[in-house]
C-alpha cells in the first residue's frame, strides 16, 4: 500500500473533511488491489464519532469490505495476549486519593475549605494520570528543586509522594499506566514481528504522551502511516523550528505536530498529503495561518503580510457578529440556523460555550427546529439529576418549604406505577394536596416545615386523602437529617436510593416502580449510582456534606443523549465533534476569551515551572488544542464568527485569535484588509439587525396608562379598617384590587425574618406581656418578664438563630423606654389587640379597628398606643394620610370599642420601639376629631361615587417604594406625572 519509506507522515490541511478525504484516500491507494485488501488495513481511529462516520462513508458507496476500524485508546485487540489486569476504576482511585485529601486538609486546614474535598481529588486523579500517561515517575516530582518557590509547593511535592505510594500499594494499575504498559508492549512485539499489513492512526495529534508513543510504533512499521488532521502546509520552515520552546510556543496549533515530528526525527518537508485535494479555501488558510503566527515572530505580519494579495477571495464567505449581549448573539444565530434549515444546506455550531448553545436551541424551538446536539445535556441537569440532588439537600439541611415543594412538584415524585389501564402514573390528588399545602405554607407557615406539621396540617382538611398522604411523607423524611453524623459510603448510598425511590413511587401500596430509573437518563442515574454502591468500601466516613458533594460532582461529569427526532441538517458540536465532521456552513460561536479558548483551571498541586521541570503537560497545551480546533472550523467553505461584546457581569474581551485576524486585515490596508474586515461585519449586522427585527412585536402595542378603574358602586366596599383609610389615600388601587377584585397578596415561598414579621412578633410579645400582667408588679419585676416573654415568643414564631438574637438584643435595649411610657401615664389596659366598629353616619359605610393598646386613665378618660418597630410617623404624614390613631380616637367617643363605651380620649400615642427608641403623643380635642370625621364621611362619599376612580399609587410616601400590585397596575408603562385615566368597569 505504502512506497515510502518509514516514517511515513501524512496529513489533510485544515477545512479538509478528515474523515470523508481519509476514506478517499484509502481507496485510492488500494483501487489496483484485489477487495479483500482494504479488509486487511487497520485503522486506528481517535474516537467512537469518527469511528462511525467512516464506517456510515463506506457503506454510502456500497458493498464492499470494511478495514478493521478501532480507538487509539483501546488496543487490547493489538496484543490480545499482553496479561495485563483491568485497569482501576476512576472511582475507586478518587475515592481513596479524597481520603488522602482529607486527612491533609485536616493537617492544613489553610489549604482550601472542606467543601474543595472532592474537587481537590478529582484534580489530583487528573495529575495522577497525566503523570502516568506521561512517563513521569514518582521520584521525578520528588526530585523537583522547589527551593525558590513557596512553601506550598514544597507540601504538595511531599504529599504527592505519598499519593503515589498508596496507589502502588491499591495493586491494579491506573487507566494511563495501563495504557503506556500496553503501547511498551505493542513496540517491543513488533520491533521483533511487525505486521505486515496496512496499520493507519489517522486523526490523532499525538498531544498525550501514551497516544504519540503509540504513533511512534506505528509509523515505523513496514505498512505503517500516520494521518494528521489539520496540518498547516502553508507555515514556512523558520516558523516550524521556532516551535522548540514549549514555554512560549505550547499554545500555538501547530505545535503537537511539531514535537512528533522531532520524536520521529522528521521534518516538515516529510509531511505529504494524503489526497491530492486542497481546502475549501487556500487563501483564507494563508491567511488564518499568518495570523495565528507565535507571539516572538508576529513581525512577519509587516513582510508576509504583503504576499496576501487575495484577501477579498479570503475573506468573501466570512461572517463577523459582535452583538451587544449573548441574546442578541443567540438570536442571530438562529436566525443563520433557520435559513440554512429552508436551503437545504448543512450547518453547524461549534462553541464550548453550553449557556450559547441552549440559547441557540430554545430560539431555534419558535421554529420547531431541533438540532442534533452532541453534548446531549448534563446528567445533573436531567430529570433523574436534578431529583437525586434534591433529595440531597435534605440530608445536609433542615427542610424549607421552598425545598419540599420544590421535591414535591418535581415530575418524578409519586410517579409510580398504580396499575391503571393505561399504564400511566396517576399524580392527580398528589398534585392536587401539594397545591392546598403549598397555600398553606404561604399563609400560615411554618418556614422549616416538618413531619408532624404535615400530619398536623392534613388533620384541619376535609379531604380524607389527604391525611393517607401527609403521613406517607412525613414517613419518608423522617429522621433524613443528620448532618453532623458521620456514616459509611455505602450507607448513604442505601439511604438516598431508599429515599429517592419511596418518593418517586408516591404513597399508593400498589405501586411497584416509578419513572425515575426509567429513559436514558434514568438508566444514566443509576448506573450511577449502582457503580458508587460497588466502590462504597474504598469511600471511608463521610459526613452529609461530602456525600452531597460527592454526589454532585458524579452527576455534575455524567451526560445523557436522549432518542429525538432532531432535524438531519442542523447540528450543534462541540470542539471535538468538529474534528470529525463535515458541514457547509460553520458557526463559531462564544469567541470570547475565557470562553474559547477555556481559561486553564488552576492547578492546586503543581505550577507552571515545576511542571516544565518533571516533563508534564504546560496549562497552555489546551489553549493550543483549542487554537487547533479553531484553524481546522474556520476553513470550513462557509463561516459565521460570532462574540457578544457584554456578558451578564461585564464587558468581554475578544477571542485572542479573532483579535489577530481583526488586526493583521486591519493592518493591511494595500492588500485590501480593512474593506474585507468591513464586509465581514455588514454581513453580520445584517442579521443583528434582522435577528432585532424578529424580536421587536408587530405591531407595537402603545403603552398601558395609568388605571383609574370605576366599578359599579354596589360591588365597591362598604367597610374597611382604618389602616385601611390609609391606603385609601395613598393608592386607591390597592383598595379596588383587593377588596372589588379580591386579589390577595401572595406570601413569599421563602420566608425571612423581614420588617413585617418583626412588627408582628414585637405585637404578639406586647400583647402577652400586657394582657398576663400580675397585680402589683414592680417595674425590676415587669423588664424580666417582658424579657422572659419575649424570649418565648422568638422561639416559636422566629426560626432563625440569628434573627432571633438580633431582634431580642434589640428588645432588650427598648424594654426600660417601653416600661417608663407605661409608667409615666399610669394607666390601666381595658382593650387589647380587640376590634370595634362604628357606621358612618348618612352613608352605608362601617369603618373598623383592632387598637393595639386602649388604657384608661386615672381621671376616667382614655388614651390609645400603637406600637412601631421603626420610627412613627411625622406630624405631617399624620395630618395627611396615618391617620390611624386619630380615626381610633374618633370611634372611642362615639363608643365604638365595648369594654369603654363612648368615653373622652386623653391623647394617643405612637410608641417607636426601633434603633432610637421615641413617642409621639397627640393630645385631641373635639374640633380636630370632628374634623377628621367629617373628613372621612367626604372621603366615604367621594369612593360611593360612580364617578370617582380608585388611581394607581395616587400619593405614595415615595416612587422608590413599591405597591402591591403595581405589576397588575403596569406600574413602569406610565409615569407618576401622568394624569389618571378613569375607567368604568363591570
Amino acid at each position: 500500500m505504502f512506497a515510502e519509506p518509514a516514517p511515513r507522515l501524512f496529513a489533510l490541511p485544515p477545512g479538509a473533511d478528515f474523515p470523508a478525504q481519509l476514506v478517499a484516500g484509502l481507496r485510492q491507494r488500494l483501487a489496483d488491489h484485489p477487495p479483500e485488501a482494504m479488509a486487511r488495513v487497520t485503522l486506528y481511529v481517535n474516537t467512537t464519532r469518527m469511528q462511525r462516520r467512516i464506517t456510515a462513508l463506506f457503506a454510502a458507496q456500497g458493498a464492499g469490505f470494511l478495514p478493521r476500524i478501532r480507538l487509539v485508546t483501546d488496543l487490547d485487540a493489538a496484543l490480545p495476549t499482553s496479561g495485563l489486569q483491568p485497569p482501576v476504576s476512576p472511582l475507586r482511585q478518587r475515592l481513596i486519593l479524597a481520603q488522602l485529601v482529607e486527612r491533609l486538609l485536616e493537617r492544613e486546614p489553610d489549604l482550601a475549605p472542606r467543601s474543595a474535598l472532592y474537587d481537590l481529588a478529582d484534580s489530583l486523579a487528573t495529575l495522577m494520570d497525566e503523570m502516568q500517561g506521561e512517563g513521569v515517575s514518582p521520584d521525578a516530582i520528588a526530585a523537583l528543586d522547589v527551593a525558590n518557590h513557596s512553601a506550598h509547593w514544597a507540601r504538595t511535592r511531599a504529599f504527592m509522594a505519598i499519593v503515589s505510594q498508596l496507589l502502588n500499594d491499591v495493586g491494579q494499575a491506573g487507566n494511563q499506566t495501563r495504557q503506556r504498559l500496553l503501547v511498551q508492549m505493542i513496540a517491543e512485539r513488533w520491533a521483533v514481528a511487525p505486521p505486515q499489513n496496512p496499520v493507519i492512526v489517522a486523526g490523532s495529534t499525538g498531544s498525550r504522551g501514551t497516544t504519540a508513543l503509540f504513533m511512534q510504533a506505528v509509523a515505523r512499521l513496514p505498512q505503517g502511516a500516520i494521518v494528521l488532521p489539520g496540518y498547516d502546509f502553508d507555515q514556512p520552515e523558520p516558523v516550524w523550528h521556532g516551535l522548540g520552546d514549549a514555554m512560549t510556543a505550547e499554545d500555538h496549533p501547530q505545535f503537537r505536530f511539531f514535537r512528533l515530528m522531532k520524536m520521529l526525527d522528521a521534518a516538515p518537508t516529510d509531511i505529504k498529503r494524503w489526497v491530492a485535494d486542497d481546502a475549501p479555501c487556500p487563501a483564507r488558510n494563508r491567511l488564518v495561518s499568518l495570523s495565528l503566527r507565535p507571539a516572538p515572530v508576529t513581525d512577519q505580519w509587516l513582510t508576509e503580510g504583503k504576499t496576501l494579495t487575495d484577501l477579498a477571495t479570503a475573506c468573501r464567505d466570512l461572517t463577523l457578529i459582535e452583538a451587544a449581549n449573548p441574546r442578541a448573539e443567540a438570536a442571530a444565530i438562529a436566525l443563520i440556523l433557520r435559513q440554512a434549515a429552508e436551503d437545504g444546506t448543512t450547518a453547524a455550531l461549534i462553541s464550548p460555550d453550553r449557556g450559547l448553545t441552549r440559547q441557540v436551541t430554545s430560539a431555534l424551538d419558535h421554529w420547531g427546529i431541533l438540532p442534533d446536539d452532541s453534548a446531549g445535556r448534563p446528567l445533573a441537569l436531567s430529570a433523574p439529576g436534578r431529583f437525586l440532588r434534591h433529595v440531597l439537600r435534605l440530608f445536609d439541611a433542615r427542610m424549607t418549604a421552598e425545598s419540599l415543594l420544590i421535591l414535591l412538584k418535581h415530575p418524578l415524585t409519586a410517579s409510580g406505577k398504580v396499575g391503571l389501564a393505561d399504564g400511566s402514573a396517576n399524580r392527580g390528588e398528589h398534585l392536587l394536596f401539594t397545591r392546598n399545602l403549598e397555600l398553606d405554607l404561604r399563609r400560615k407557615g411554618p418556614a422549616f416545615p416538618t413531619g408532624a406539621d404535615l400530619v398536623r396540617w392534613a388533620e384541619t382538611q376535609k379531604n380524607t386523602g389527604v391525611l393517607p398522604w401527609a403521613k406517607w411523607l412525613a414517613e419518608t423524611l423522617e429522621g433524613v437529617l443528620q448532618p453532623s453524623v458521620k456514616l459509611p459510603l455505602a450507607a448513604h448510598v442505601t439511604r438516598h436510593r431508599k429515599v429517592a425511590e419511596m418518593l418517586a413511587r408516591g404513597p399508593s401500596d400498589s405501586a411497584i416502580t416509578s419513572e425515575l430509573w426509567e429513559k436514558e437518563a434514568g438508566i444514566a442515574a443509576l448506573a450511577v449510582m449502582e457503580e458508587l454502591a460497588s466502590e462504597a468500601e474504598h469511600g471511608g466516613m463521610m459526613s452529609a456534606a461530602d456525600y452531597l458533594h460527592l454526589v454532585e460532582a458524579l452527576l455534575n461529569r455524567g451526560e445523557v443523549r436522549e432518542a429525538v427526532q432532531s432535524h438531519p441538517r442542523i447540528m450543534i458540536w462541540g470542539t471535538l465533534e468538529a474534528r470529525v465532521q463535515g458541514a457547509e456552513l460553520v458557526i463559531l460561536g462564544g469567541l470570547t476569551d475565557g470562553i474559547w479558548p477555556q481559561l486553564p483551571p488552576p492547578d492546586p498541586w503543581m505550577n507552571r515551572q515545576m511542571r516544565l521541570a518533571a516533563g508534564l503537560l504546560l496549562p497552555e497545551r489546551r489553549i493550543g488544542l483549542s487554537a487547533h480546533d479553531y484553524q481546522q472550523a474556520i476553513a470550513a467553505p462557509r463561516v459565521v464568527i460570532s462574540r457578544a461584546a457584554r456578558n451578564a457581569d461585564a464587558e468581554t474581551v475578544p477571542s485572542r485569535w479573532l483579535n489577530r485576524l481583526t488586526n493583521l486585515l486591519g493592518g493591511l490596508p494595500a492588500q485590501g484588509g480593512p474593506e474585507a474586515l468591513a464586509g465581514m461585519r455588514a454581513r453580520g449586522d445584517e442579521w443583528l439587525a434582522l435577528a432585532a427585527a424578529s424580536e421587536r412585536p408587530d405591531p407595537i402595542m402603545a403603552s398601558a396608562h395609568r388605571p383609574a378603574p370605576r366599578p359599579p358602586v354596589a360591588a365597591r366596599p362598604q367597610r374597611l379598617a382604618v389602616t385601611g383609610i390609609k391606603t385609601l389615600l395613598r393608592d386607591p388601587y390597592a383598595i379596588y384590587a383587593r377588596h372589588i377584585l379580591r386579589l390577595f397578596r401572595l406570601n413569599p415561598l421563602r420566608p425571612s425574618p423581614d420588617a413585617l414579621l418583626r412588627g408582628s412578633v414585637l405585637h404578639q410579645v406586647l400583647e402577652d406581656f400586657t394582657r398576663n400582667r400580675p397585680d402589683s408588679e414592680s417595674l425590676h419585676e415587669a423588664h424580666a418578664r417582658l424579657l422572659t416573654v419575649a424570649q418565648t415568643v422568638l422561639v416559636a414564631e422566629v426560626p432563625w438563630p440569628a434573627a432571633r438574637a438580633l431582634w431580642l438584643s434589640r428588645i432588650r435595649r427598648a424594654a426600660s423606654f417601653f416600661l417608663s411610657v407605661e409608667e409615666d401615664l399610669g394607666g390601666t389596659p381595658v382593650v387589647i389587640e380587640k376590634q370595634g366598629a362604628v357606621d358612618l353616619t348618612g352613608v352605608p359605610f362601617t369603618l373598623t379597628a383592632r387598637p393595639d393598646r386602649i388604657d384608661l386613665l386615672p381621671d376616667g378618660r382614655v388614651h390609645i398606643f400603637d406600637y412601631k418597630t421603626g420610627s412613627p410617623p411625622s406630624a405631617a404624614q399624620q395630618e395627611l394620610f396615618d391617620k390611624q390613631l386619630v380615626l381610633e380616637a374618633a370611634m372611642a367617643e362615639r363608643g365604638a370599642f365595648t369594654p369603654i363605651g363612648p368615653g373622652e380620649v386623653a391623647g394617643f400615642t405612637y410608641v417607636g420601639l426601633g434603633t432610637s427608641p421615641k413617642t409621639m403623643t397627640t393630645a385631641p380635642d373635639t374640633a380636630m376629631l370632628d374634623t377628621v370625621w367629617a373628613e372621612l364621611h367626604h372621603l366615604v362619599r367621594e369612593y360611593l361615587s360612580p364617578d370617582r376612580g380608585y388611581a394607581s399609587r395616587r400619593a405614595m410616601h415615595g416612587e422608590r417604594f413599591p405597591g402591591d400590585y403595581d405589576h397588575l397596575a403596569r406600574f413602569g408603562e406610565w409615569e407618576m406625572t401622568d394624569a389618571p385615566k378613569p375607567e368604568d368597569v363591570t
